[in-house]
């Protein structure tokens, strides 16, 4: 029997998203101290988590 892949409720998909910004957000907040622009940088961060907590769900 295969696992199921969703999330058991609300909240965990919540925290799996908020540590996918914090780790993606590192990353993003040295680029802008390097000049990207933080609009930019906020849009990566978020593609990132929201990928980062799709490809867990699927794995």
């Amino acid at each position: 029997m295969l696992p199921d892949p969703a999330p058991r409720n609300r909240a965990e998909l919540t925290t799996q998203l908020a540590v996918a910004c914090l780790g993606a957000g590192v990353v993003t907040s040295l680029a802008v101290a390097q000049g990207q622009n933080p609009l930019t940088a906020l849009g990566i961060t978020l593609f990132s988590a929201v990928a980062a907590v799709m490809v867990g769900q699927v794995l």
